[in-house]
């Protein structure tokens, strides 16, 4: 099987997903000389180098002052060229907001089908079976897909990263300009904050309405801190206007899947656990005893949040 793997990257650095993609690209070929991958920017050429080694051996290169900024128009018409260039099977990425944005244009303009945000993925015949949850994590639907052309997106934090330790990576140039008319990138506003993004984030710490207020976030920032965490919040707190909406969990918010998982004042709605309830270890932290977040959490804790939080933070500390 032949696959293409978008490298997606962000101000200028190839984003730890490609590699998860690019890993499990390797295992359905099985071998480096039949999967590609096709990285879009501007001033991203040093990038490819960070490539070798990951399980191709070619890296289509699309670089102009026209993908500065990302824009799912001419970042179509680049991967599209990749594709007609290399005459994949399977064309994957990951289920990232660039991803999730990018991919179902990408089908469509082939007439192709395509699975989002799978969980497994594996060689079935000339195609694929995959797995994907559904109904806000309910349950799994099990899909396949035949010989053709077919498009995948996998969920990020779900397969691993490392390098197979094959394939040279070796840069092949795009001819390619694409300026739409119909869309425009200005500029791109980015919020406060360098932490990681909680999609990519393998350990996060989340606040909800028993926050209270905004300042009170500094808590778990603290214990983020020492954990090397991303801090995330619920529905309720954002809309409480606690926490901007770059920080939701939840099924309008962001699908997340870290190692760690630690929820602080969050009852547990249906919409939060959508965007949580896969996550490898949840800690629950709520003063109610019947809050239904203890009902997906691997370990509980029945306490004040601001009681906890710091305690547990001194611990880390002393611990780490």
């Amino acid at each position: 099987m032949k696959v293409l793997v978008f490298v997606e990257q962000r101000d200028g650095k190839v984003k730890n997903n490609a590699f998860e993609a690019l890993s499990v690209a390797h295992r359905l070929s099985g071998n480096a000389s039949d999967v590609a991958a096709v990285l879009v920017g501007d001033g991203v050429a040093g990038e490819a180098s960070s490539l070798e080694g990951a399980g191709t051996d070619k890296v289509y290169l699309a670089e102009s002052q026209d993908f500065k900024h990302y824009n799912v128009l001419s970042y179509a018409d680049a991967v599209s060229q990749a594709i007609e260039q290399f005459k994949p099977d399977l064309v994957l990425a990951a289920a990232s907001p660039m991803g999730r944005d990018l991919m179902p244009r990408l089908a469509a303009r082939h007439d192709a089908g395509i699975v989002t945000d799978v969980v497994t993925l594996d060689a079935k015949g000339d195609g694929i079976e995959a797995t994907k949850p559904m109904y806000a994590g309910k349950c799994l639907a099990k899909l396949t897909m035949g010989s053709g052309l077919k498009f995948a997106s996998i969920r990020p934090n779900v397969f691993g990263s490392d390098k197979p330790g094959v394939g040279s990576a070796t840069v092949e140039s795009l001819s390619v300009s694409s300026s739409p008319d119909k869309l425009k990138t200005l500029e791109v506003r980015k919020g406060e904050g360098g932490k990681v993004d909680l999609t990519e984030a393998i350990r996060i710490i989340s606040g909800g309405r028993a926050m209270a207020n905004s300042d009170n976030f500094k808590i778990l920032d603290e214990c983020a801190d020492v954990l090397g965490a991303s801090v995330g919040a619920s529905r309720a707190a954002v809309d409480s206007g606690f926490a901007p909406h770059s920080m939701q969990v939840g099924q309008t918010g962001k699908t997340v899947n870290p190692n760690l998982y630690i929820a602080c004042g969050i009852s547990g709605s249906i919409q939060h656990m959508a965007g949580m309830r896969t996550s490898k270890v949840i800690v629950a932290i709520n003063t109610d005893p019947e809050a239904p977040i203890f009902g997906i959490a691997d370990y509980g804790i029945v306490a004040d949040l601001f009681e906890a939080v710091p305690i547990m933070t001194q611990k880390l500390k002393e611990m780490l």
